[in-house]
Formats: C-alpha cells, structure tokens, sequence
C-alpha cells in the first residue's frame, strides 16, 4: 500500500477539495428514443456538461442467440445500454459521465479472499469494469481465514488502502472508523460524486433507510438490491425419504418426531443432519417453533428480546435432548464441518438437510440426482404459522468505505458508484456478454445452456463459476433472483422453495439493520461474544446429554449476570434510533 500520511492533513485535504460535478444527465434507454442525441445540463459553474448520445442497439442484441464478435465488443466494451430493459419498479440509473476517468489512477482496495478466487486482480468482471471506468484497481486479499488477524494488523499499522471491502469489521463499526480518522464521511460528497448510488438508494424508503446512519451520515456503499430477496436457509428433505416413509411433509414437531422416526426405521441412520461447527443448531428452524430465537428479535410490542432467554427453552432443550437420545441427529452434529456435512448428505444416512437450497440444488440434485422439498419451519400446534428471524430489508451483499488515505477520493467514488449503474449491474451480476449471458426479447440479461457459467472450459462446478465470471457478493445492485446460476439453471427449483419460504412465513419478529453508536458497539460486542460463547457451550451440553435440562436454569443466571439487560438495552435503544431514521 505504501500510503502512511499525516492523517490530519489528509482530511485538511480532502475537506478543502474541490470536487468536480459528475452532471444529472443520463442515456436515455426508451427504444423509440435512445437514438436521439443525449441532452446536456449546465454544471454548477454554467458550463454544459457533455454526455455520449448512445445509438439504439436493442433490435440487434436482445434476442439474438449468436452475436457477432463486433455486437460482443460493442456491448462489452462500451457504455451503451440501450439494449437493456427496465426489470423492475425503480429504474436503474444510467449516469456515465465519469467514466473513462479523467486521470490515470490506481487504487488500492482490501477485500477479504474468496478459496475460489486465487488472484482477484485477474477476476474477469474486475477487470472489465476496469476497462470501461478507466480506473485502474490492484485488489490486496489476505490469506483465506486470516482475514480477520490482516485486517488487525493492517488497522493498527496506521497504513490504509484507498477502499476497504467489508470496513464493518472495524472495532467498533463503521462509526468508530470514521471517529477514528480510518474512513472519510462521504455525506456531503455522495450526490455530486456518485449519481448512480444516490439516485438509486433514494429511489426507495427502504434502501434508504437502511443505508444511512442513526445520525444521517453516509459512511459508506451498501450492496442494495432491487427488491428484499428470498431467504434462503431452511429445511429441506428428500423426496425419497417421502416416498420410502410413505408420509407427509411434516408441519409440527410431533409430525417431525414422528416422519424421522420412521425414516430411521426404514434405513437413514441419521435421518436429520442437524448441526456443524457453523451454528446449525442455532438457525431459528427448529428452536424458533417454541419462540426460543437464536439471537435477537422483537416481541409483539416492538421491543428486543433474546431467543435463548424465552419460556420455553427448556421444552427446546428436552426435545432436541430426547431426539439425540434416540439418535435422530447426525452423531458429529457439534463438530461437523461442511464437507462432512455435505458428505453425509449424499449418503444413505441423511433424510433431512437444514441449508440452502441452492446449495443442495447443485450436491444433491446436480450431482447425485437427489430430488428434494422445502418445508416450512415447524410449528407447535396445527394451524399455527411458521415463522423466521430472518427478513431481507434490500440489503445484501457486502459494503465498502473509502479510507482518509485514499490518494484520489473522487475516483474511488466513481470506481464505486459504476455498479449501481444498468451498465454495471449487466456486468457484475452476469458477466460478459456472448461467453457467459445473452439478452432475452425483453432486454433481460439471461445465462444461456453454453454459458461459462454452467460449462465452464477449465470443468469447474456452478458453485465456482459464479463467483469465477460473475460478483456474486459486492456493493452492488444485487439481482439475486434472476442472476444466480443456481436458481435460474434448467429445471432448477431452489428458487421455487425460497419463494415459498418467503411468502409463507411470519417475519414480525426480525430485527432491521440497526447500527450501534462506537461506545455501544465496543460493549455490545464484549457481551454479545461471552452470551454467544455461554449460550454454545450450555446448549449443546444439554442437547448432548453431558448436562441435564435443569442446567438451564444456571445457563440463564449466569447469562443475567453477565450483563444481559444491558445488551438487551443497548439493541433497543439501537432498534429506536433506526425507527426514527
């Protein structure tokens, strides 16, 4: 990185910069009229402000099965977008006018690595939003599951790259960050620097609301996308343990009990793959059945609470204690990792899966030809409603600050703010055009059967290629349901089921996105670890049989004593600041 600097001086600097206007104006993507010249708008000075006049393209690429190298190159190395359709409520800006960047610059930007990934600066989306900006990027990764120690260390040694990818990892929050003097407060810079982000995040309360803090400071660029995406994590069984059971989905707990007994009975010796070292066990699927949530959540009166402290933890821990008893949970549930999970889910012992169906779309169904089902979570009583935590507010992906070091603040902006443009939501979400998507008769960017996404030439699986050829997690706008392979492959169903999920479940108790003051996040944090770490070791304790269920009672003493109604308080006082935003 190479950029220690006094950093007073640097925000003496940048406060007293003078920032150019990126102009309002953008290309018009109305077939009947993109052909006309582009309007100019006068800039703040009287000078007009010159945009591109894009000629019309969208009679010649939406639709078109095989492209011409020249078709390629226009769409791929242009800024012209005329062949695009509008999907969705909100239009999504098209403001270029930075773009190629005036000067030439590099910047430095931190992100932790992805295993599939081996050298992000020959990623092929990077690289080619690189060309159409002008804005050169060299990607600084740390050694996978190292990230956190490297973020540390990178913090504490004062020496700061010009963009930090998930700058939440800050102690204390992107707040702290800022009071610290690591990150710029953009506030005052967004609307002139970044016309695609500001009119896109202002395009809708929600996005809004969530991407802005308590205090209505703009810290940041948040993946937003265009509507809350499904969720994504349930409980999946497969048809054949249906078939050999010849029972029903279950919908309660006693049918539950009842379907893996059987399925125990005619051969899965393990029927439900419960747990791993990754939280299984504290999804909300089987323990938000009796309102003992994994973390926090609101009551019916608005306010926060935490899952594990509920009534009925003990009538959780009793059951989740008998079914290990009779052997209806995967024996490594407390030490499992993935591959073993996913190793065990092929087998013959498995019948039931708590993970996402796209995940087992691609080791199941693309793999091992296993068919499967989503159900519900369960419920206590028949006819209740299934119910989650979990609720998408538009925020999605990860988000990314710009550093009080960074050498050239108004090219980071622009570098940042081209994936919330139509141009750059084609790129990030589905790659190059011609080798990995195509353009339907409506302007809908679509993978067709020979993509690289799902034949890739080096014969890497879908779970790869689309992190290889696409961003799958960015500060983007993020069009979940339409842009992942998985979902949208042939014959996939994934989405099917986190469609159902979604629509068929109560989410009055999920949290929103609250965000901490730097004093609250610094002890939010302390207790929140010690609650987490008490809550594992009790928990998994009593469900193993090492402890009786009555220890329950000293796992909620020592929970209290360790500060439980401030951390309580200190995510309500949060909750309020958020609900006044």
């Amino acid at each position: 990185m190479g950029k220690m600097k006094n950093r007073l001086l640097n925000l003496l600097l940048v406060s007293a910069m003078s920032v150019s206007v990126l102009g309002a104006c953008s290309n018009n993507n109305d077939p009947k009229e993109s052909s006309e010249p582009a309007a100019t708008e006068s800039s703040d000075n009287g000078t007009p402000a010159e945009t591109a006049a894009f000629s019309d393209i969208s009679q010649t690429i939406r639709g078109n099965k095989t492209p011409t190298q020249e078709q390629m190159d226009e769409v791929n190395n242009t800024m012209n977008d005329t062949y695009l359709g509008d999907l969705y409520d909100e239009k999504i800006p098209s403001h270029y006018e930075a773009y190629p960047y005036k000067k030439d610059v590099t910047l430095d930007v931190w992100l932790p690595a992805d295993s599939n990934i081996p050298d992000m600066n020959n990623q092929v989306v990077q690289k080619q939003v690189e060309k159409l900006t002008g804005i050169k990027v060299n990607f600084i990764t740390p050694p996978v599951g190292q990230e956190a120690d490297a973020f540390t260390l990178m913090i504490s040694s004062g020496e700061l790259p010009d963009i930090i990818i998930e700058p939440e990892r800050y102690p204390g929050g992107m707040e702290a960050g800022l009071k610290d003097g690591a990150y710029l407060d953009l506030t005052d810079l967004m609307e002139k620097n970044t016309p695609n982000y500001s009119e896109w995040r202002n395009s809708d309360e929600t996005r809004r609301k969530t991407t802005v803090t308590d205090s209505g400071k703009l810290l940041g660029f948040y993946g937003i996308a265009p509507y809350s995406e499904w969720m994504w994590f349930g409980m999946l069984i497969k048809k054949e343990a249906l078939e050999k059971t010849g029972m029903e989905i279950p919908t309660t707990m006693d049918e539950w009990h009842a379907f893996l007994t059987k399925a125990k009975e005619v051969g899965y010796s393990e029927p439900l793959n419960y747990g791993s070292t990754y939280g299984q066990i504290f999804t909300g699927i089987i323990n938000g059945a009796f309102g003992v949530w994994d973390w926090t959540f609101m009551d019916a009166d608005g306010k926060v609470q935490w899952g594990p402290a509920q009534p009925k933890a003990k009538d959780y821990l009793t059951t989740m204690q008998q079914w290990n008893k009779e052997g209806l949970l995967n024996r490594d549930w407390a030490t499992a990792d993935f591959n073993q999970r996913m190793a065990s889910a092929i087998s013959n012992k498995t019948a039931v899966m708590m993970d996402s169906p796209d995940t087992m779309w691609s080791y199941w169904k693309q793999q091992n030809n296993i068919d499967f089902v989503g159900a519900l979570n369960p419920v206590l009583n028949a006819g209740d409603k299934a119910a989650t935590t979990y609720k998408n507010f538009k925020r999605t992906g990860r988000s990314a600050a710009i550093t009080t070091q960074a050498d050239d603040v108004e090219a980071a902006m622009a570098w940042l703010d081209f994936a919330y443009s139509k141009k750059g939501w084609e790129i990030l979400n589905y790659g190059e055009y011609g080798k990995t998507h195509l353009v339907d008769d409506s302007g809908k960017p679509y993978f067709q059967p020979e993509s690289n996404i799902y034949k890739d030439p080096d014969g890497q699986p879908v779970a790869t290629t689309l992190v290889k050829y696409r961003m799958h997690s960015w500060p983007d706008i993020r069009d979940e349901h339409n842009s992942n392979p998985l979902i949208v492959a042939e014959g996939s169903y994934s989405g099917d089921i986190r469609k159902y999920w979604t629509e068929n479940m109560d989410t009055s108790v999920a949290m929103p996105p609250i965000t901490f003051t730097q004093d609250e996040a610094s002890r939010e944090a302390e207790l929140g670890n010690q609650l987490s770490t008490l809550r594992g070791e009790y928990f998994a304790k009593i469900i193993s049989g090492q402890l009786p269920v009555s220890a329950y009672d000293k796992f909620l003493s020592e929970a209290k004593k360790m500060g439980l109604d401030e951390f309580l308080s200190i995510h309500q006082a949060a909750l309020d600041r958020y609900n006044q935003r």
